[in-house]
């Protein structure tokens, strides 16, 4: 924070900082996903400015056609040139996500006042990630002052619908029907966007930053891994800047141009701090066969996101990683005789064993591939079942023994039950005669 920034905003930079202090410290070193003997343990990919070169597609923007804008700073005035096509005087969106330096800022700006930017009509920001993050906070660093009224919003999933995360309003009630502040209970209640006061002065008139930290103030952010309310409040593919309502001194009612013009958003950076979403089943995300990310996923798992279990690896239901425990994912016991299974929730109840084999090979079935099929024995549980072949009519049950031999009816012999004893005849449905 540079020094023309008001004092207010230092707080929840400070319990942001401590925010992510924690979270280094219980996540740190898990860069790998098996540890110093081998055994899977929790890996994550490292944390980073997820925004950083990221393209921002603003729903408006200043210099088509070229405009002219005034600054105010304090009691004086300065006029400059917004204008598209010339890259001195250019203030796109991509200069939201640029690398940022304090002496020689960059920013983003929309029009201004004169052109009608102000509530209701808003300007959207919106950041496409490419791929699920899990977003420890958002940054955002103005030119101008901050506005009156702004929100964020984020979507869990590429083609899900916006969800708000954070309101920012000196009129929370008027501008977005929200108590100002409010109370989160544990559970569903935490997934409810709050709406704060605190950043929706005028002042300063430039430089004042906005920190959101997605996990504070939610009761269960210290059981988190617990938490599959939180878990799912952190992900983000995509997040959306509203700007609502600019902040002014009250005299754009006189309609003088150099006052409108001297009304309009600006944003130097954009900063969201997160890690790529992996469920702590790999330690790096890399570049898709489709394009976009996808996770190196790890502790036989896959998915983008590592959500789900290898196909062969289905002993057990799919789990995030914890601290606590890896979580791998268990292969199959087909005996050797498959290359497939699917998990079935009521085997692995009553059994511990949810892997339930498919295309059991060598004619032999089982959940497990363990046991012959109908009418097939072996006397090795090495060996390939072998069909029993035990005659139809000769034979008390097609079934036969480990052996291979078959139940004879009455006055039939033969290791198959095909052939009449001695002072029997004519095999046919029922036996001998």
């Amino acid at each position: 924070m540079d020094t023309s920034s008001a004092a207010r905003p230092l707080l929840p930079a400070l319990l942001l900082s401590l925010h992510l202090h924690c979270h280094l410290l219980v996540w740190a070193a898990m860069d790998s996903c098996y540890d110093e003997d081998g055994l899977p343990s929790r890996c994550l990919p490292k944390f980073e400015n997820v925004a950083f070169n990221h393209s921002v597609e603003a729903s408006n923007s200043c210099g088509s056609p070229p405009e002219d804008y005034c600054m105010q700073t304090g009691s004086t005035r300065s006029c400059h040139r917004c204008d598209a096509s010339d890259p001195e005087l250019s203030h796109n969106s991509s200069l939201l996500t640029d690398f940022y330096r304090n002496e020689e800022p960059t920013w983003w700006q929309s029009q201004s006042m004169f052109y009608g930017i102000q509530h209701p009509n808003s300007v959207n920001l919106t950041l496409h990630l490419g791929k699920a993050f899990e977003i420890t906070y958002l940054r955002l660093k103005f030119y101008t002052s901050r506005p009156e009224s702004f929100a964020i919003y984020k979507r869990t999933e590429e083609s899900g619908p916006w969800l708000p995360y954070q309101y920012y309003s000196g009129s929370c009630a008027k501008t977005y029907r929200k108590d100002v502040k409010g109370f989160i209970r544990p559970g569903d209640d935490e997934r409810t966007a709050l709406c704060t006061d605190e950043f929706s002065d005028i002042s300063p008139l430039s430089g004042g930053n906005v920190a959101f930290s997605t996990l504070e103030g939610r009761p269960s952010a210290y059981n988190f891994d617990q938490s599959l309310v939180l878990q799912e409040w952190v992900t983000a593919t995509d997040l959306l800047i509203s700007l609502d309502r600019i902040n002014t001194f009250g005299d754009e009612f006189f309609k003088d141009a150099k006052v409108l013009r001297s009304y309009f958003y600006a944003i130097s950076d954009v900063s969201v701090g997160g890690r790529c979403k992996c469920n702590g089943h790999a330690s790096e995300c890399v570049d898709g066969e489709h394009g976009g990310l996808v996770c190196s996923c790890q502790h036989h798992t896959v998915g983008a996101d590592c959500q789900r279990c290898h196909p062969f690896y289905q002993d057990r239901p799919w789990a995030r990683a914890t601290g606590d425990s890896a979580n791998e994912c268990l292969k199959c016991n087909c005996s050797g005789r498959s290359d497939r299974c699917v998990f079935d929730m009521e085997q692995y109840r009553s059994t511990g064993s949810g892997g339930r084999c498919a295309s059991c090979r060598d004619n032999t079935d089982g959940p497990h591939c363990e046991r012959c099929r109908e009418n097939h024995h072996r006397e090795s549980s090495r060996e390939p079942c072998l069909p029993c072949n035990c005659d139809v009519d000769g034979s008390v049950s097609l079934q036969c023994d480990v052996e291979g031999r078959c139940a004879c009816r009455v006055g039939v012999t033969g290791e198959k039950c095909d052939t009449c004893r001695a002072g029997f005849h004519s095999l046919g449905p029922g036996g001998c005669r």
